[in-house]
């Protein structure tokens, strides 16, 4: 099993692979768009591999940080997660934003993913919580802090903010009473972030 490449990059597609030169050798190695941006030809890489081997399939599947490969073999291990559904999610959310948004249950961000509906990301959520290494946020007695926070998160959406600043901003409201008061409190971090 191959598990790190190291070498010249040959050549990128659009299909984001990279071809890989190590020893004399050619490697196509598939990676998420941010990993292939990053990738320039000519220039040398060091890559984690997850070696895939299926009945009809032997492929590689490369990533800068070693939390990326964690993140993608413990999506893996998820029912119905396949290599393509896992780079999909892994395209779209960091492993670190993914941590956070299962810690939160943000069934919404796990559904911008293609291919990911409202039931898979339910699933999904209820799958990897038990195998991610995620910090738990207090949750009320009455169980509302994933629907507060999911709240709290469309509704700054929907003022404008991006995602990625709306993640961080939770993150720092702690414990979470009611979306009115979630919603004033991201609402000044966000004012003081932009001044």
């Amino acid at each position: 099993m191959i598990g790190s490449l190291r070498g010249v990059v040959l050549e990128r597609s659009s299909e984001s692979t990279v071809l890989l030169e190590v020893g004399g050798v050619g490697y196509l190695v598939n990676v998420t768009p941010r990993t292939l941006a990053e990738l320039e030809p000519t220039s040398q890489a060091f890559l984690h591999v997850h070696h895939h081997v299926r009945e009809d399939a032997v492929t590689l599947f490369g990533f800068r940080e070693r939390t990326e490969l964690i993140a993608f073999e413990t999506l893996l291990g998820a029912h119905g997660v396949g290599p393509t559904m896992a780079m999909a999610i892994l395209a779209t959310h960091s492993p670190h934003v993914l941590a956070d948004i299962v810690a939160t249950a943000d069934i919404g961000a796990l559904t911008m993913v293609p291919g990911v509906g409202k039931k898979t990301a339910e699933r999904l959520m209820i799958e990897l919580k038990g195998k991610m290494n995620i910090p738990m946020l207090e949750v009320e007695s009455n169980g509302s802090t994933p629907s507060v926070i999911g709240d709290v998160r469309d509704a700054l959406i929907g003022l404008g903010y991006s995602a990625d600043e709306v993640r961080l901003v939770l993150r720092e409201v702690g414990a979470i009473s009611s979306p009115e008061e979630a919603l004033r409190s991201a609402l000044t971090m966000l004012g003081v972030r932009r001044a």
